[in-house]
Parts: structure tokens; sequence; C-alpha cells
């Protein structure tokens, strides 16, 4: 079963990605792996969509099942993902856990560090704009517009739930559609 999880930065989905991957013992691929270079300064530098593509479509040949986590919405790689979940979490909630996220990855840096400091409230500001739709790329109505064009089987998962609901929401829905 190949299985997309998506959803706003901040919603969960490399989380439960990583848990659902260990549950069904599938290999997980994130998405911000491929979209990404490795930089000095994480998440700085886009990766070629033609090399991304590439990158990820190599990796996931050689798996039957696997999972991409992360939005893929606009990587116009003709995938049919056999189920895709869609987390949604109240816009306070993930912004709150982004700037967690934030201050456990780059610590006081994102205060005290020029170059941080900017880069930080960019992100925020562009995270800010998911759900009215303000930002530039991912936003919920490309989201809803991407769902609305699925082929296979879609789950929704609304609300601030543990992994592990989530996970259990999944298997019920894998064994729902076979």
């Amino acid at each position: 079963m190949q299985i997309n999880i998506f959803g706003a930065s901040g919603s969960g989905s490399t989380t439960l990605g990583k848990a659902l991957g260990q549950k069904l013992n599938y290999p997980v691929f994130d998405g911000d792996h491929y979209f990404w270079v490795p930089a000095e300064m994480p998440f700085t530098v886009k990766r070629d969509p033609q090399e991304r593509n590439a990158m990820i479509n190599r990796d996931t040949a050689a798996h039957e099942n696997w999972i991409v986590s992360g939005s893929v919405v606009g990587w116009n790689n003709n995938w049919d993902f056999d189920l895709s979940v869609f987390l949604y979490i109240p816009h306070e909630i993930r912004m709150d856990r982004l700037k967690k996220r934030e201050f456990e990855r780059y610590g006081d840096e994102i205060y005290t560090n020029p170059e941080r400091i900017i880069l930080y409230h960019k992100f925020l500001d562009w995270a800010q704009g998911y759900d009215d739709n303000t930002t530039d790329g991912r936003t919920l109505q490309v989201h809803q517009n991407w769902m609305k064009n699925l082929r296979k089987s879609l789950l929704i998962i609304e609300g601030d739930t543990t992994v592990e609901e989530r996970v259990e929401l999944i298997l019920n829905k894998m064994a729902e559609i076979g």
C-alpha cells in the first residue's frame, strides 16, 4: 500500500508517518528530505524539482509498500496513492507547535542570531497564512483542491488527536479498503 500523510506545517505528518511506518514496517520518505538541499542553514535551499522527483521516485520504487509524509501537492509526480491522509489541527495549536519545534531545533538562535531571527519570523509568517490562504504555496485551499482530485481513498483526521489515535484511525481505514 502506498500512503501519503499531509497537512499544514506543524500538523504532525512527519511524526505520524514515522509512527505508522514503525507499526506497519513500511519505509517512510519525508517530503522535506527531498524538497530541501542540506545546507549550513537548514531549510533555506530548495532542490531542483526534477532532481527531487527523480530521487523520491528512485527511493520508493524499491518498495511495494511505503509512506510519504509531507505535502507533495504540486510536485507533478503522477502519484496515485492507495490512501491519502489529511491532518488538520486548530490554527492556534499548530502555531504553538511550530514555535516550540523551532526553539527545539535552533534554541536561543531564533532570538539572538540576526539571520536566524529573520528566517524564524519569515517561516512563522508563512505558516500563519495556511488557514486563511494568504501564504505562498501550501495553503488549506491548495490541500482542499488536491483532495478533490484524488482517485483513491482519503482519510481526514481533524482535531488535536494523539499519534496513537491517528495510527488507529489509519489502520481501520486500511482494513476497510483492503
